[in-house]
């Protein structure tokens, strides 16, 4: 990359001294997460200016030490680096969209959630009307940023995060990926689709439990203890699945069967089964394909696409 008087990573933005982008940052977006954002920055000593379409969260936040933007231009106006925490990447469109002519010169780290395609789009955008960009995935236990378990993914070009990696640091622990856009929120997906069926699960366990007449409280350390082999099946289903996936066709049928055992016991009791009804319609698809072909066909093939 070409380090001269152009790059708008070397040239310091009108009114702010390196020393000063290190220490102070705008939040743009106040929802759990940016709330959450804001007070991670204010505990480290890093002065935050905050904007939000509504006055009361900016209000709490302002309680607390931040600085008020009246509008989305003097956010961006008050420093280098503006971080976003929206719902989704057509926010980012709608709040900018305000004081695009603010952004030459600006740095946006963009930490909503959206697909990786929308993720290099608005970069794209963003870039177009002269600022940087680097995005995020926010990989927390909740809105807990603190918590052991919470990290942030980044990516995008490699000396933007460095440029600006300190003044982002009080938010979680940094796990930059690669020049791709796209990249932080192709990992960040990847991992909130392991999250949302375990979370759904979880809800059918427990109420199999609770139904069936027994404590959920007696149930908790026995399922804490099984989640523990859980790394053991990621590793070594990992290796499975770079080379074709985890099948025979013994062992398919035998989850076809295992599938009808939890949808019984859930049934049983009044309890809604339709994650289980869907877990055992891929194992039934593999195995109608493992017949068919005359081969194993993993459930992962399956969903890459390799069909009969």
């Amino acid at each position: 990359m070409d380090i001269g008087a152009d790059n708008p990573i070397e040239r310091e933005p009108k009114g702010h001294t390196m020393s000063e982008q290190n220490t102070a940052v705008s939040v743009v977006g106040l929802g759990p997460m940016g709330q959450t954002m804001v007070r991670a920055f204010l505990a480290a000593g890093i002065e935050v200016t905050v904007w939000n379409r509504s006055s009361e969260k900016v209000d709490a936040m302002v309680a607390l030490g931040a600085k008020r933007a009246a509008t989305v231009a003097d956010a961006l106006d008050a420093n280098a680096v503006t971080v976003l925490s929206l719902t989704h990447y057509a926010a980012m469109y709608d709040v900018l969209g305000q004081a695009t002519d603010h952004l030459p010169g600006k740095v946006i780290a963009n930490l909503s959630s959206d697909s990786p395609e929308k993720a290099r789009k608005g970069a794209e955008w963003v870039r177009s009307h002269g600022a940087e960009f680097i995005s995020g995935g926010v990989m927390s236990a909740g809105d807990n940023i603190a918590h052991p378990a919470s990290y942030i993914f980044y990516s995008g070009p490699k000396e933007v995060f460095d440029a600006h990696a300190e003044l982002l640091r009080p938010l979680s622990p940094q796990e930059y990926l690669g020049a791709d856009d796209g990249l932080a929120q192709v990992f960040y997906q990847a991992l909130l689709t392991i999250f949302h069926p375990w979370l759904l699960a979880f809800d059918q366990a427990t109420a199999v439990i609770e139904r069936s007449g027994h404590s959920i409280a007696q149930f908790i350390p026995f399922a804490v203890r099984s989640n523990a082999a859980f790394p053991y099946f990621m590793e070594t289903h990992s290796v499975a699945n770079q080379n074709g996936g985890w099948a025979s066709l013994a062992s398919l049928k035998m989850m076809d069967a295992g599938a009808q055992h939890i949808i019984d016991a859930s049934e049983e009791v009044g309890v809604d089964s339709t994650l289980s009804h869907t877990a055992q319609a891929f194992w039934r698809r593999a195995v109608a394909a493992s017949e068919e072909q005359g081969r194993a066909v993993s459930t992962y093939a399956l969903m890459l696409g390799d069909r009969p």
